[in-house]
């Protein structure tokens, strides 16, 4: 049923270990699922009888990592696998800590188990399969193969009780739809609607790490669309494409963008798409009389840049990234003598660049400023010379005021 060949060969040799250790191993999760779809897995989880510790001391290239949910990454020069000890959720009579907040969410959950327990401390069915590359059986929840088969996001317990203890899962059920093409089931989606305010407690960085998987995996269009629908966006991005038709256009066509790099195989950054998708907060924060205040402009950055920080955390190497993307707009208009040089040598040019054709491309009027600087890119000196020389001081002047958007947009 599964092709061992499409599973990562340092997976299977950690199994091995394991089972020569005297420890069960298998595959676990969407890695087991995806097999089943026909996906391709992007990563390998492993779940074992073996704890933490246990684990760290059969394998000395690994690292026990978590306080919340304790794990091990085994890692050799080209890949990391991490390691799960099954759990027993609410078991009081195993060693380890199942602690929650009034609301009902988890914060630690070390109680270790059997694969059976574990099992029902998984969200949805389809991720609760147990593959071993050896005897070639899946084993795991019952439902979970004709789930698949039926192809159906169903949640292992009662998913209002479920999404109180982790309401990530509500963000995750929108994924696997998404990802899998599979029907949400319907106390999924009374779940999401019922505790989706929750994701207001969850750590910036949590959100962040799924913020990244939504987005960053060429379905960032449908799954926005999706999360719109159950109104999820705010715990994502605290851009509203409701507030003007700027707004709108820039969020769709930055999450088109991001789909159509990953479709021709080109490099992603979260940096890149927090900077287009906040773009319209850092110029409605700018304006003054419908014109681009440069003073509230430079002024704004930070705090734009705080107030997504509050919901998603933003790595610290992206933060200048950023703001050097969003002052290189202003460096874009600016066409005169040696500047257009400068601009295009700077490392964030292309970034810059990227982000101007989308904020072209949402505009009702074109000043063709995204097909000068495409020219302007071209390996020619006399094109580089008549470009410059052809502009008329009172375009750029115009195109400056309003960043080339018409005032309707912003």
């Amino acid at each position: 049923m599964i092709n061992n060949k499409k599973i990562s060969k340092f997976a299977i040799s950690i199994i091995e270990k394991l089972k020569r250790n005297k420890y069960q191993g298998y595959l676990v999760g969407g890695c087991v699922r995806d097999l089943l779809c026909g996906i391709e897995p992007k990563d390998f989880d492993i779940a074992t009888n073996a704890t933490p510790e246990q684990v760290r001391k059969v394998f000395k290239a690994s690292r026990i990592i978590g306080k919340r949910f304790k794990l091990v990454h085994i890692f050799n020069r080209s890949e990391l696998i991490e390691v799960a000890t099954f759990r027993a959720g609410e078991e009081k009579n195993n060693q380890g800590e199942l602690i929650k907040d009034q609301s009902g969410k988890i914060i630690r959950d070390n109680i270790w188990g059997n694969l059976d327990q574990d099992t029902y401390r998984r969200d949805f069915t389809v991720n609760a399969l147990y593959y071993c590359p050896i005897s070639k059986k899946i084993i795991g929840h019952k439902d979970g193969i004709k789930d698949i088969n039926q192809k159906k996001i169903v949640s292992i317990g009662d998913p209002q009780h479920r999404f109180s203890e982790d309401p990530v899962r509500s963000l995750r059920a929108i994924r696997f739809s998404n990802k899998l093409n599979f029907k949400i089931d319907k106390k999924i989606k009374e779940a999401i609607y019922e505790k989706g305010h929750l994701l207001s407690n969850i750590s910036n960085a949590r959100i962040f790490d799924e913020f990244c998987k939504i987005f960053l995996n060429g379905m960032a269009e449908k799954n926005f669309n999706k999360l719109n629908s159950f109104g999820l966006n705010k715990f994502l991005i605290t851009t509203e494409p409701k507030v003007n038709k700027f707004s709108h256009n820039v969020i769709f066509e930055a999450l088109r963008n991001t789909d159509r790099r990953l479709k021709n195989n080109q490099s992603v950054t979260p940096g890149f798409l927090i900077a287009a998708l906040l773009w319209p907060n850092l110029i409605n924060r700018s304006l003054t009389k419908g014109e681009i205040n440069l003073r509230k402009f430079f002024r704004s950055m930070d705090p734009v840049l705080r107030n997504q920080q509050k919901i998603t955390a933003i790595p610290r190497k992206f933060h200048s990234y950023i703001k050097d993307i969003w002052i290189l707009q202003l460096k874009l208009h600016s066409r005169i003598g040696k500047q257009p040089y400068k601009t295009l040598k700077h490392p964030r040019f292309r970034a810059a660049y990227d982000l101007m054709l989308i904020r072209e491309k949402c505009s009702c009027e074109t000043k063709n400023l995204g097909k000068w600087w495409t020219d302007f890119q071209k390996n020619d000196d006399k094109l580089k010379k008549l470009l410059i020389s052809s502009l008329k001081e009172k375009d750029m002047q115009e195109s400056f005021k309003t960043f080339g958007f018409s005032k309707e947009l912003i």
